[in-house]
């Protein structure tokens, strides 16, 4: 017997919204790594800086670690997860040498205007200093924190002791972890042995290290579970301006590690499996016309404006590296991490003075 037209539109109708809601993540993990060069994302190591005895103290082990000639090995080697796993089940953005452009709007080319830029989807140019001045705009994370079924359920993890400023905890109460402060919210005996390590351990730099953010944020996603995480590393930006290449790949390599375990954590927890997105990216750029520039940023030098982005999960499309298109911007990062969820953070923005900047073309 044959089907109806009404019944076939109804089916269709069904079925389209079914498709909808299944590519939809449910959770998002927003994960930045300062001040990472898209130079070595998408090469792999510079073997002109680590040639160089200024930036490298051991020339020969780190090229037998990293250097292949083939820069698709060489990148991977560096990165592999990034490389084996999202840019071939995910997007990659931001690849100039194949005439893939991205680059922050602001006008500054450092941190909290990048930071700014990138949650609040529009560079600011009252926001121009690296000072603890609580933001006055509204973060994506912020508006996330509003909406239905995630109020409570948005948290950060940071390195850098801006980030909560920037985020302005002190107006929204979200939750953020940061610099060298301990975790106190009720900590368990994984929390508990992570504030010890911070606290007993040699250190490094003002801030903690890395493994220490990450850590407790993995560990809070595992005991609290939120719907929106937000990850913010800093040390390759740090061992950067420090001019020390060989740790600067180390903290990109690890940065990849930790994605890594990040992703396969997810895929073991109901709660996140096959429902949760991750974005990518960084706050700046770094130098690159002449070698001795990649430790810097800043508006004086050329390069610093130019990012990448990266991003896995449900509804992402499988567009691999990206090889031409449009001119992208950080400004981007804001409405697509809400798309991500399938919310409009340009629609229901409540600042109508500021134009949220569009999501990027990465959906199904």
């Amino acid at each position: 017997m044959k089907k109806s037209l009404p019944y076939l539109l109804i089916l269709f109708f069904i079925l389209f919204n079914f498709q909808s809601l299944a590519q939809k993540a449910e959770n998002l993990i927003l994960f930045t790594t300062d001040g990472l060069r898209w130079q070595e994302v998408f090469g792999g190591i510079d073997t002109m800086i680590a040639s160089d005895k200024q930036f490298t103290r051991d020339k020969s082990g780190l090229l037998e670690k990293y250097f292949d000639p083939d820069i698709n090995i060489r990148r991977k080697k560096l990165m592999p997860f990034f490389w084996s796993k999202i840019a071939t089940e995910g997007v990659v953005l931001g690849n100039r040498w194949k005439g893939n452009y991205m680059d922050v709007e602001n006008n500054y080319w450092f941190s909290y205007p990048g930071y700014n830029e990138m949650l609040t989807g529009y560079a600011d140019s009252l926001v121009n200093s690296n000072d603890k001045n609580p933001n006055q705009n509204i973060t994506v994370l912020e508006y996330l924190n509003t909406q239905k079924g995630f109020q409570g359920r948005v948290a950060a993890f940071s390195t850098w002791d801006v980030i909560p400023y920037i985020i302005n905890t002190s107006r929204n109460q979200i939750p953020v972890n940061s610099g060298i402060e301990l975790f106190v919210d009720n900590p368990g005996a994984t929390q508990l042995l992570l504030n010890d390590i911070q606290s007993l351990a040699p250190k490094g730099h003002a801030e903690r290290h890395d493994f220490l953010t990450y850590f407790q944020a993995r560990e809070y996603l595992k005991i609290k579970q939120p719907k929106v995480l937000y990850i913010s590393l800093d040390d390759t930006d740090g061992l950067a301006h420090a001019g020390q290449y060989d740790d600067y790949l180390e903290a990109a390599h690890a940065f990849d590690n930790y994605l890594k375990n990040l992703w396969e954590l997810c895929q073991s927890l109901p709660q996140y499996q096959n429902k949760t997105a991750f974005l990518l990216t960084t706050d700046h750029g770094r130098g690159d016309k002449t070698k001795s520039e990649w430790t810097s940023h800043g508006i004086r030098i050329k390069g610093a404006s130019q990012i990448w982005a990266a991003a896995l999960g449900p509804g992402i499309a499988e567009i691999g590296e990206a090889t031409s298109g449009q001119n992208m911007f950080q400004s981007q990062i804001a409405a697509t991490a809400a798309a991500a969820l399938g919310i409009d953070f340009k629609k229901n923005n409540t600042i109508p003075q500021k134009t949220i900047a569009p999501k990027l073309q990465i959906f199904h």
